[in-house]
């Protein structure tokens, strides 16, 4: 596996001095080392090894490689090449003009299962309506990524899937995606802050949506005798979905900000209504309550929530050998909650639990393995950093 090499001596340099700044008020990072490092002890006590590898500027989403480089996106638009040392090789050109505006901008980047052969992948951004530049919807494209040692090119780009429909405001997008063991493409679609999408079935809003790899319908979709946009539809009544992965048995786990509080992770099960608006652990962000999970039992309820609210960004569940007690276990981002969030999850049963917390004052936009096995995070807005994690000597 390609290991990751530090970085040059003047990124170091900015990394001791952001590193100083981000631990002057957290009791859980020690100061830096001479190579940029710092140390992170999480609620669990264990001990972490924190090393900036290169700065962007609102990150988003991450994806590794198979010869061991990573590609980054950044909202306003930006994809930028990483070397197998950690630094920026060069910019990606081609991608979606997108304009960043709230939530909305360039999203997910994952590779198609045929990459290696065909140089297929999928992005996902916010489109604007081509006449009423107040509208907005996320959209997923495929597209071919030609990679040379300092960047690359995006071409033959079409688009395979969009929000429906289009409306006001700029949240709640989700547009995060995932391929499935079987070969199947899973993206979630938040209900843009307009809630009572997610229970209606007229439109993709507040769902998890399953398509074929070329973007088509599959006949065996849970409501595909409904046509239209419904046959898209794998489960309905999210929020806003912002973290999607598989685990080695083929579950597919799903992470969510709540309203008020009430964050989720949610084991998807085909055809299940995860109950937003009529029910959440959360409340209404004016005060007025929204009837707990327990009360409405026709609704799946979620593996785990969170009061207070952590704001879940990405979500990676590990397998890598660096930390083999971790195997298994889901890693989300935090942003409120300036946290990795570790949570422990049932291999019978569907629950999960909180399992440690590791903090350095930082908001975590995207979690992801590396190929190496080590841990890797986006930290959030301008200057973000891409950090390596691996455990405290």
């Amino acid at each position: 596996m390609t290991q990751f090499k530090l970085v040059s001596a003047a990124a170091i340099a900015a990394a001791l001095t952001l590193t100083a700044c981000a631990t002057e008020n957290s009791e859980t990072a020690a100061p830096a080392g001479s190579d940029g490092s710092f140390i992170v002890t999480g609620s669990d006590g264990v001990k972490l090894k924190a090393t900036p590898l290169e700065f962007f500027d609102n990150p988003w989403a991450m994806t590794f490689l198979p010869d061991g480089r990573a590609v980054v996106t950044e909202q306003a638009g930006d994809i930028w090449l990483v070397g197998t040392d950690g630094s920026n090789a060069g910019e990606i050109t081609g991608g979606p003009d997108v304009m960043m505006r709230g939530q909305g901008g360039l999203g997910d980047i994952i590779l198609h299962p045929a990459f290696a052969e065909t140089g297929e992948v999928y992005l996902s951004y916010v489109e604007r309506d081509d006449d009423d530049d107040s509208l907005s919807g996320a959209a997923v494209e495929i597209a071919t990524l030609s990679l040379t040692e300092d960047g690359g090119t995006i071409s033959d780009r079409k688009v395979i899937w969009r929000q429906n429909p289009k409306v006001k405001d700029n949240g709640h997008y989700g547009h995060r995606m995932a391929v499935s063991p079987d070969g199947y493409l899973f993206i979630t679609s938040g209900e843009r802050q307009k809630f009572t999408p997610a229970q209606d079935m007229s439109g993709n809003l507040g769902k998890v949506v399953r398509l074929n790899l070329d973007g088509s319908v599959p006949e065996d979709n849970p409501f595909a005798d409904q046509g239209g946009v419904a046959a898209e539809v794998w489960t309905l009544g999210h929020r806003n979905p912002l973290g999607i992965d598989f685990d080695n048995t083929g579950r597919l786990w799903v992470q969510e900000m709540g309203p008020a509080h009430g964050d989720e992770l949610n084991l998807i099960v085909a055809g299940e209504n995860y109950g937003y608006p009529e029910v959440s652990n959360g409340d209404h962000y004016d005060g007025r309550p929204i009837p707990d999970h327990d009360t409405r039992p026709e609704f799946a309820a979620p593996a785990a929530y969170w009061v207070p609210a952590i704001s879940p960004a990405g979500l990676d569940i590990y397998y890598g050998g660096v930390f083999p007690d971790w195997n298994g276990n889901a890693f989300i981002g935090g942003l409120s909650s300036k946290a990795l969030i570790r949570v422990e999850l049932e291999e019978e049963g569907g629950g999960a639990a909180e399992g440690g917390r590791y903090s350095w004052d930082k908001r975590i936009r995207e979690v992801e393995e590396g190929p190496d096995g080590a841990i890797y995070v986006l930290e959030d807005e301008e200057g973000g950093r891409l950090i390596r994690l691996t455990p405290a000597e």
